[in-house]
């Protein structure tokens, strides 16, 4: 047991908060360690802020690139079909309803929504399909940052904007929690799929406390509650990862980098 408090931090949607929360009392109530959660606001430092991240695979595979000691544990099975068992998420390109647009070759010109740059989910993939397409960020008429996805869904739904692409899983919270969704908005397409979203823990971390944390993490849904509580945000189970894992987002992001368009930057008149 270490007698400090196991710091945790998330820099991912804010519908998955509930799960975030869970595992750190999990690990508390598991380990005997004391825990907090924290929402990050900037990568800069990570490991210095906290043992345990959420983070997208986008800002993992960049900030272990750039030396920041940190190294998968963990990533989540999501519930339904389409992920056949696998750890890996989708990012669906949505407009509304009644919208003219019925796929992303009608997007020329269009207004153009995504969360935040270190993520694969929004600008990621977005630049990778401009890249397949031999296109430009120029594709796209107006682009915004919204900051988060659920902003992102917001914004398409109102017709402040065109279109977005959207993490499958936040987006399947959205339509659940708020049915009106499915009313306004269609998906026209969906990129990837692409390796999930890892729990990372720093390098430094006493190897046998990892090997808990990855145990209390993969152990999970022997527990009901928190079986119940994993369902609940459509997450089956917590599966083993590894480093290698991400090369589908490398060979991604080097694709991007070499076409000289490694993320989506804003312009025209923000919302």
């Amino acid at each position: 047991m270490v007698s400090r408090t196991l710091r945790f931090a998330t820099f991912l949607a804010p519908n998955m908060l509930p799960v975030y929360r869970l595992i750190a009392r999990h690990v508390q109530a598991r380990l005997d360690i004391p825990t907090e959660l924290v929402v990050g606001s900037s990568y800069e430092r990570l490991s210095e802020q906290a043992e345990v991240s959420f983070l997208c695979g986008l800002a993992y595979i960049e900030l272990r690139r750039l030396g920041e000691p940190i190294e998968p544990l963990a990533a989540p099975l999501l519930r339904g079909g389409r992920y056949g068992g696998r750890p890996v998420y989708f990012s669906d390109v949505i407009v509304r309803r009644d919208s003219p647009f019925r796929s992303f070759a009608d997007l020329r010109g269009c207004s153009w929504a995504y969360n935040e740059p270190y993520s694969h989910s929004g600008p990621g993939i977005t630049c990778y399909r401009l890249v397949e397409l031999r296109e430009t960020q120029d594709y796209f008429g107006r682009v915004i940052e919204a900051g988060w996805h659920q902003r992102s869904i917001r914004l398409v739904q109102r017709g402040e904007v065109d279109a977005s692409a959207v993490d499958s899983h936040v987006l399947a919270l959205a339509r659940r929690d708020h049915p009106e969704l499915d009313r306004d908005l269609r998906v026209i397409d969906s990129l990837g799929p692409s390796t999930i979203q890892p729990v990372v823990v720093v390098s430094w971390l006493e190897e046998s406390l990892k090997a808990d944390l990855r145990s209390v993490l993969l152990e999970m849904t022997a527990d009901r509650a928190a079986r119940a509580a994993l369902a609940d945000r459509l997450v089956e189970r917590f599966v083993a990862i590894a480093d290698e894992d991400y090369d589908d987002l490398r060979r991604m992001r080097a694709a991007c980098v070499a076409a000289e368009l490694p993320t989506l930057r804003p312009r025209g008149v923000a919302c």
